[in-house]
């Protein structure tokens, strides 16, 4: 993003400075076009009178034509007619009347660059005043030149994201004294959390302020932002005029936790990562690589692969379709729905436990009980004890899992995380602390007595043998079985469990893996990287380490 830009003036009004490209720098002082439209710079369409309406994309003598007279329409102030030169007049009209209303921009420079087909790259530069405060705005954006299907005119794709790359429908980019003060983010400890020393929490930290920030004892300051369609704050700032007092907003995350997270995941490729305190469902970390981008770890919608095991098992346990210490089938294959499953290099166990088919994690020994169960089985289990299912209230943006009720080939491979099972870590990390603490504790970011929220609770908890035999399980994974390998060495109270889902499409499946600690449980998450315990298995131990420190 440059912070400066030069623009021409000549005499008060708009000169076209023509570079290498063929486009023009066009720029303002004021606008003495209060109503937006007419004036000098008033500009219309191409489209021909009569005749046959043209078809096919715009040339690119039009996609330049048609940019430049609405980039220079639109600088001068003249939004009606930078308005005429898009598919959506009355929109248009609107949103660039908005933006510089409500912006307060005083002057504006557009400098188009080269185009690429039918899109139009642009630097926006700007001159906010508002009472006695000055900013100046600059950034990239673009616009697309389409044919009007009526008229046969070239004209511009009008989408808020014209105005700027990251306004969505219904926002619009306001200067004023912002809607909520800005915040002083905290760990649990005390200890700041800012921005600059953790940038993928600068999503979570911007909903925390739209969320909480009247709730603290700072002050608004004058601002340049994004508001959605009733006037309020999104959370995203563009420029701040006059600082307000930041009030001091506690989390439950932990510094310490979350700077191992954040080291787990760096360089792995869309690796995610979430801690949570099990007996409290405090989130402790939250880390997702790279850093800037979607918050998979809180937001994400993916197949868990066989870390969804820990939720089957507990509904086979309380079912008496399994027992630790038992015989269970665990074939090459099991056929359900007409479909033929089979385990990872095709192995079987021979006259084995089902400890063993957990631990070495065999799908079969899952999908041979599917005849005996109802469909709505596992989404009952996983609503009911683990709190999947319900709403949760987190404090910030969060997906909260999905086990919907599925029947045949799909419910068969739901046992094993696959079908329409969606988790995050955040979810699966929810699991695990649900198993060491023996009962389900929503997930929380801030502490719900700061806006006396409601959160989700579990209507039951798993019986006592069941849960002494789930938790037997995960420390025989993690101590022998595909966990070992990630968990070895780790002192305390462990259990484990791996994950790999398949997704069509990619030639490796996401590599997924969820553990508990003592006090602490983690789940995470490496998409397209192999085996879970080899790729999401360290950085889950990683995270796991901190919480021996």
């Amino acid at each position: 993003m440059r912070d400066s830009q030069k623009m021409a003036v000549i005499g008060g009004v708009a000169a076209a400075i023509v570079g290498a490209t063929g486009f023009g720098v066009y720029a303002l002082v004021g606008s003495d076009d209060k109503s937006g439209g007419g004036g000098e710079g008033s500009v219309s369409a191409d489209g021909k009178p009569g005749g046959e309406v043209k078809t096919g994309p715009p040339s690119s003598a039009e996609v330049r034509t048609t940019a430049e007279k609405f980039l220079k329409a639109w600088a001068v102030g003249n939004t009606k007619s930078a308005a005429q030169l898009t598919d959506d007049k009355i929109e248009a009209a609107k949103d660039l009347g908005d933006f510089r209303k409500e912006g307060h921009v005083a002057k504006l420079g557009l400098t188009p660059g080269t185009a690429s087909g039918s899109k139009v790259p642009f630097d926006l530069a700007a001159k906010i005043s508002y009472k006695q405060e000055k900013t100046s705005l600059a950034y990239t954006s673009a616009l697309e030149v389409v044919r009007d299907k009526k008229t046969g005119a070239a004209v511009v794709d009008w989408k808020p994201a014209v105005i700027h790359p990251q306004l969505q429908e219904g926002q619009s980019i306001k200067t004023g004294e912002a809607g909520t003060p800005p915040i002083e983010a905290v760990d649990r400890n005390g200890a700041a959390l800012t921005k600059e020393e953790h940038p993928g929490l600068a999503d979570v930290l911007d909903d925390l302020r739209k969320r909480f920030g009247d709730k603290t004892d700072g002050k608004a300051g004058i601002e340049t932002r994004f508001v959605d369609s009733k006037g309020k704050d999104t959370g995203t700032t563009l420029r701040t005029l006059s600082k307000g007092t930041p009030g001091e907003l506690k989390t439950t995350l932990d510094k310490k936790a979350l700077e191992a997270a954040e080291s787990a995941v760096k360089g792995k490729s869309k690796a995610s990562v979430v801690a949570v305190k099990p007996s409290t469902g405090e989130i402790l970390a939250v880390a997702n690589s790279p850093a800037k981008g979607f918050n998979t770890a809180l937001r994400g919608s993916l197949a868990p692969g066989s870390t969804m095991k820990v939720v089957t098992t507990a509904m086979l346990l309380d079912k008496g379709l399994a027992s630790p210490n038992k015989a269970h089938p665990c074939p090459k294959y099991a056929s359900y729905g007409g479909w033929k499953f089979q385990n990872l290099d095709k192995f079987e166990i021979k006259g084995g436990t089902f400890a063993q088919s957990f631990a070495r994690s065999c799908n079969t020994a899952f999908i041979t009980q599917a005849e005996k169960l109802e469909n709505s089985d596992q989404a009952k289990e996983a609503r009911e004890i683990f709190g999947i299912g319900l709403t949760w209230e987190v404090g910030t943006g969060t997906f909260d899992g999905s086990v919907p009720v599925q029947s045949g080939t799909q419910m068969a491979a739901s046992l094993i995380g696959q079908g329409a099972v969606r988790m995050n870590p955040l979810t699966m990390a929810s699991v695990s602390a649900t198993v060491k603490e023996g009962s389900f504790k929503q997930p929380v970011i801030v502490s719900p007595s700061l806006d006396d929220r409601k959160l989700a609770k579990a209507s039951r908890t798993m019986k006592p043998q069941v849960l002494s035999d789930l938790r037997s399980l995960m420390k025989l994974t993690a101590t022998s079985g595909t966990a070992a390998s990630a968990l070895s060495g780790l002192s305390g109270d462990v259990g484990g469990k791996t994950g790999s889902a398949e997704v069509d499409g990619q030639k490796k499946p996401n590599a997924w893996f969820t553990a508990y600690r003592d006090d602490m449980a983690a789940a995470a998450v490496v998409p397209e990287s192999g085996h879970g315990g080899t790729n999401a298995g360290p950085v889950v131990r990683k995270v796991l380490e901190a919480a021996g420190e």
